[in-house]
């Protein structure tokens, strides 16, 4: 139990104390006296609108559902805009305007590229994530599907050279496409050299020839005339063809090329929230010391590499000479947000006056603030903002006045610090319905410091069955990927943003690749999201920014950008058009594999949250494919089964049997996990399992669907069992 210091008004866990005074504060420029002080006015100041925005969520839900309830036979479009219009879910319109952003970094404001998503409580995951800003082509083409197994080209334990060689053809496909030669092909190079500031090609020919586009070139490592790495840029990114003919691989290949190094993961989101576990004092200051260690550059984590003991820090920043012969700089290391959690869950890591706990996000706000104050100061040998800003992703927020409060909060942290004004940047999850309807008037409350919207389909789904959960039960849960109003919130979110001058000055992203495996599929289909008009997208590993940034040097977003901001249209009737069967006819086969789907997906995720405090895992679906499961995509699937549920889609009898025959299956799955608890061998007294149930079954008057009420109360359920077992 948390061991509590009287600070003022406040009532502060020892662990969090400690931490703060001990490890946070000293070289900010704060004194305990100082900072502590200010918290408690800022905690007991905003404490207040917070509950008020959240009282709000709930009203306006209740008058939902009473809408819905009396037009269910007859809904009208423009009765129901009205209505919404009425209750003041759909803001008025606001009149155009271009955001103002300043000192916002390359990676977000100039460069596209892949963005990742890491579990900050997870030392070793988040440098893996910090160090994906550069990762090697030849390995992720050889470790994943993304090359085939045709021809005796399959993955070996040993190296297999026939593979190898499918390797080497298709990364000089790459070279050919993102850095053409003059009437040939890197296939035929033979040498590479820098003469007179331009890259000279030997071809096996005999013939020299230089870049297509000159001007791609920008650097290279080691001596002009026989480098050891060449610095390309296509399309704002870079990449590096690296030579050594003495590597095993280079001293096969007729031009010495050992490897290609892609600029991948341009920007990483720490995560504080949806991927995380973290219900208490004790966790809470696992994800501060982590990101602390992120800013202050001494971070590291102790991992096995086959038989050999290997200690991971972060990365330097990359050398190269210039064309002009000068030494440069670029950062080895992908630049960091860190995504703080949103206005409605609490935390008893700090009691206010009455010794309630206090909202978690306001403590996010302040401490990781105050953490990344030390990368502003310099107190680390790495820079993550070289423009001197902090970037904070905002989740989970409803309208344009939960945004207007996020931005009150930014200002009070940033005059509690001593920083000025929007140094804090912004980050918005355009990931709830009422955001999405009324994401201009958001964008427009954090005019001066938002350098970021990003769709989020996982959780948006999740609020657009939860808010229309009366009007009807609600289509499949793969069918939801071609409805009208998913199409339109995607297409809006890049047009709104757009439009608002986000441009040249913040990112425009979308969501996640949830199959890590299928790296093929990914390469197939992600760059749909560029097609799209985004300039991020994110994905699930480091092996996957590398990828994923293919795309970027196949299209350059800019120029679609430039496009799409020619053409614009209004999709708030598609948002608007809830993806409900009136009349469903689907047979007891096909309603008994939803919830199968469903259940996996729930059961696999929610006890290792549960039992092992694990906020990310990769689940296998019904069928055996792994899934990257966060609370999002819980959402989505215990949200679908409350809406049957609710609707006599299925019976409560049916779910719960469906859980325990899937919970068999999922503790078979488990069966090599040592740290796994079976949940199968009690039902009763798991309570990972229960939780599971209680998701669905109380799914209906969960705050928005939200499933982090449950799992917190009861990981520190199943915590507290432990200490009284031992």
């Amino acid at each position: 139990m948390n061991e509590y210091i009287k600070v003022g008004n406040l009532q502060v866990a020892a662990v969090l104390y400690q931490f703060i005074n001990s490890e946070a504060l000293p070289d900010s420029g704060l004194t305990r006296e100082q900072f502590w002080s200010d918290l408690d006015d800022l905690i007991h100041e905003l404490v207040p609108k917070n509950r008020a925005l959240l009282a709000k969520r709930d009203e306006l839900q209740k008058l939902l559902n009473e809408w819905h309830k009396e037009n269910k036979e007859n809904v009208e479009f423009e009765k129901y805009k009205s209505f919404l219009h009425e209750i003041g879910y759909l803001e008025s319109k606001v009149e155009d305007f271009q955001i103002t952003t300043q000192g916002v970094d390359n990676e977000i404001a100039l460069q596209a590229g892949p963005q990742l998503v890491v579990p900050v409580n997870n030392a070793r995951y988040a440098l893996n994530a910090a160090n994906a800003r550069w990762g090697s082509l030849y390995d992720v083409l050889y470790g994943t599907d993304a090359i085939d197994d045709e021809g005796s080209g399959e993955r070996t334990a040993t190296y297999n050279p026939i593979r190898g060689e499918k390797v080497i053809a298709y990364a000089r496909g790459v070279l050919d496409k993102a850095a053409p030669l003059m009437g040939n092909s890197h296939k035929e190079a033979v040498m590479y050299a820098i003469v007179d500031g331009q890259l000279s090609v030997s071809l096996s020919n005999g013939q020299i020839i230089g870049l297509k586009d000159a001007s791609k070139l920008v650097g290279y490592q080691g001596q002009a005339e026989e480098p050891s790495a060449i610095l390309i840029t296509n399309n704002g990114l870079h990449f590096e063809i690296q030579i050594d003919r003495s590597h095993p691989i280079g001293k096969t290949d007729q031009a010495g090329i050992k490897d290609i190094l892609m600029e991948a993961a341009l920007t990483t989101i720490m995560d504080c929230e949806d991927s995380v576990a973290a219900v208490d004092a004790e966790d809470k200051v696992l994800v501060y010391r982590n990101w602390l260690g992120l800013m202050k550059g001494n971070l590291f984590a102790n991992l096995l590499k086959g038989n050999k003991s290997v200690i991971r820090t972060l990365n330097p920043d990359r050398i190269y000479t210039s064309l002009a012969g000068e030494e440069f700089s670029l950062p080895g290391r992908s630049l960091l947000f860190v995504r703080n959690v949103g206005h409605l869950m609490t935390i008893n890591a700090v009691l206010d006056r009455d010794g309630q706990e206090i909202p978690e996000g306001i403590l996010d706000a302040a401490v990781t603030s105050l953490i990344a104050k030390h990368d502003l100061l310099r107190n680390s040998p790495y820079q993550n903002s070289r423009k001197s800003s902090i970037y904070i992703v905002k989740p989970k927020m409803h309208g344009s006045e939960e945004v207007a409060f996020a931005n009150e909060l930014f200002n009070r942290v940033e005059d509690m610090l001593g920083l000025e004004r929007n140094t804090i940047k912004i980050g918005v999850m355009d990931e709830e319905r009422r955001t999405s309807l009324n994401l201009k008037a958001c964008i427009r409350q954090v005019k001066d410091r938002i350098v970021f919207i990003n769709t989020g389909f996982l959780d948006r789904t999740g609020d657009e069955m939860h808010t229309s959960m009366e009007a009807g039960p609600m289509i499949r849960k793969n069918n939801m990927k071609s409805s009208s109003w998913l199409q339109g919130y995607e297409q809006s979110n890049v047009n709104i943003g757009l439009a608002c001058g986000l441009q040249g000055r913040a990112q425009i992203g979308k969501g996640m690749w949830a199959m890590p495996d299928l790296m093929k599929e990914m390469l197939k289909q992600k760059v749909g999201h560029l097609e799209a008009g985004c300039n991020t997208a994110w994905v699930p590993s480091p092996t996957a920014a590398t990828l994923h940034s293919l795309h970027y040097h196949q299209i350059n977003v800019n120029e679609v950008q430039n496009k799409l901001k020619e053409t614009s249209r209004d999709f708030l009737e598609d948002i608007l058009e809830i993806p409900v069967v009136k009349d469903p006819q689907w047979s007891p086969e096909e309603i008994q594999q939803e919830l199968d789907n469903n259940a996996q997906g729930i059961l696999g995720y929610v006890v290792r949250w549960i039992d092992q405090g694990i906020g990310c895992s990769k689940v296998p679906d019904i069928n055996n494919v792994g899934l990257m499961e966060d609370r999002a995509t819980l959402r989505i699937s215990s949200q679908h089964m409350a809406n049957w549920l609710h609707h006599g889609i299925c019976s409560e009898d049916q779910i719960l049997k469906t859980m325990k025959r899937l919970a068999k299956v999922v503790d078979e799955q488990n069966a090599s996990d040592r740290a796994y608890r079976p949940m199968a061998e009690d039902f009763d007294h798991s309570v990972a399992f229960q939780a599971a149930c209680e998701l669905v079954f109380k799914g209906y008057e969960q705050p928005n669907g939200y499933t982090e009420p449950i799992l917190h109360r009861r990981r520190m359920e199943f915590k507290a069992r432990g200490r009284e077992i031992y």
